[in-house]
């Protein structure tokens, strides 16, 4: 329906109410509007009540879309928009007011680029890079995983368990080097805990704020340029805390070629909360290094997004989104968002990292672990680094901040110098997605697209380390 031709959707009603002969809990109208929308779970249902039907009804929907260019959703939002700007003109009186609010002139100036940019810069400068990556991966992490694991709780459980059982192989699953309680836990609580709680509590003060709809609108242009529109922000910044949420958001977008993209950007080139946090902590103290890593992930992020948009087919996206005022964050709002946030990283996230702890101790005792490790050494000696950087490697198939906290100890033991470490954290940055995202780009994707996003990660991410490495001492870099 185009707004000055509506007789074309009153009279897809009528028609579809003669096609539709099974029962059904939502009112004919309300379920000819999600069919128009191609709503997944709407056209599997009436696939499965209409048999004989569902042919006719698939070509009325096509027949109707014909008509538009718009997307039918877009369509329908603008009609539905009409009717309450009609019914509300009726009943309420705006007087103009001369005076700009302070509010108002806040939000129009973060949607400008040329405010908007410096005040999202500021936001990431000191909400993630401050706050998430030097309080939170730093000084916090520091005091819990020293004085609290590596001084008391390690050493006093390894002591008791030791003691308590006779077998080895138990030792080794439970205190060993790759144990559940000596790593798993240890990474679970003293270094991802307090990473994914300081970036839940900034992301909840900026959605409580209304920050988000207007860095949407602030970076629609750019992300038009990739197949994507504004709407994308909500799935990319929750990518930062945890992405495989973030792919499950990607349902909100309109469009599947939409929903590929964005699953293609968030495996490849958006670092989860945990693995952000540790790698601000790693190159911390090293602008130039943090500044070379941060410019390679942004340049992959745009070039594989701008590529995805020539090569996957579909029409431009169209975006539209509601502005909320924006308003002073309440702490309780802050509070409930973030601790049902960590609340969820503990029941869903927490026992992932245990798991991956049994199979890295399975792989130990199997000598598949040792197999693979020995077959990640190959590109780890491409890219210029040592051996036990493919441990790193593997640990981050299993959980990506996993992967980054084995960088994390080879730093402190002096195993990596600065060139190895920014050709490390790019290269791990970009590598494949955790266990968990892989299963959930499989689900929501498909088995074979879910296959294929994976193995192009893998070398793609192997040849940008392979590049920056070489780039790095050609240049002759000082790191």
């Amino acid at each position: 329906m185009s707004l000055n031709n509506p007789d074309i959707l009153q009279d897809y009603f009528e028609a579809l109410s003669g096609l539709l002969e099974g029962s059904y809990n939502i009112p004919r109208r309300a379920l000819g509007s999600l069919l128009l929308q191609e709503d997944e779970e709407i056209l599997h249902l009436v696939k499965e009540t209409e048999n004989k039907n569902f042919p006719k009804i698939l070509e009325l929907i096509h027949s109707v879309k014909s008509h538009y260019q718009e997307t039918l959703s877009y369509v329908l939002a603008l009609e539905r928009q009409e009717k309450i700007n009609r019914i509300v003109g009726k009943v309420l009186t705006y007087t103009p007011s001369s005076k700009i609010l302070f509010k108002e002139r806040l939000s129009r100036l973060m949607i400008q680029p040329l405010t908007g940019i410096p005040f999202l810069l500021l936001v990431l400068y000191f909400g993630i890079y401050k706050f998430v990556g030097e309080f939170g991966a730093g000084t916090v992490v520091d005091f819990i995983e020293e004085n609290i694991f590596g001084q008391k709780f390690n050493p006093w459980i390894t002591e008791i368990l030791t003691k308590l059982l006779p077998w080895p192989m138990l030792q080794q699953l439970l205190v060993g080097e790759y144990g559940v309680i000596t790593l798993g836990v240890r990474y679970a609580v003293a270094l991802i805990l307090p990473i994914v709680t300081t970036f839940f509590l900034v992301f909840a003060i900026i959605e409580d704020a209304g920050y988000l709809p207007r860095l949407a609108l602030l970076i629609d242009r750019l992300f038009k340029k990739i197949g994507l529109t504004g709407r994308a922000v909500i799935p990319m910044v929750l990518g930062l805390g945890c992405d495989t949420m973030a792919t499950m958001v990607t349902r909100t977008l309109p469009t599947k070629r939409e929903r590929i993209i964005a699953t293609v950007l968030l495996a490849l080139a958006v670092p989860c909360s945990a693995q952000l946090g540790v790698i601000l902590a790693l190159l911390s103290g090293n602008a130039l290094g943090m500044g070379i890593w941060l410019g390679v992930v942004c340049l992959v992020f745009l070039l594989v997004g701008f590529l995805s948009s020539k090569i996957l087919p579909g029409a431009p996206p169209v975006f539209y989104m509601e502005i909320p005022p924006l308003r002073r964050p309440r702490l309780s709002n802050v509070l409930i968002k973030t601790y049902s946030r960590v609340e969820w990283y503990f029941t869903e996230i927490f026992p992932m990292f245990i798991l991956a702890s049994v199979f890295i101790w399975l792989g130990q005792m199997t000598g598949l672990f040792d197999r693979l490790v020995k077959i990640l050494e190959i590109p780890m000696h491409w890219l210029g680094l040592p051996n036990q950087t493919a441990v790193a490697f593997l640990f981050g198939f299993f959980r990506r901040d996993y992967g980054a906290a084995g960088l994390y100890d080879m730093k402190k033991l002096g195993l990596l110098n600065g060139e190895q470490l920014v050709v490390a954290c790019t290269t791990l940055t970009l590598f494949l997605p955790c266990v968990a995202q892989f299963l959930i780009n499989l689900k929501e994707r498909g088995w074979k697209m879910g296959v294929s996003i994976s193995l192009f990660i893998l070398f793609f991410s192997f040849f940008v380390g392979l590049l920056l490495h070489w780039l790095l001492i050609l240049g002759k870099v000082p790191l």
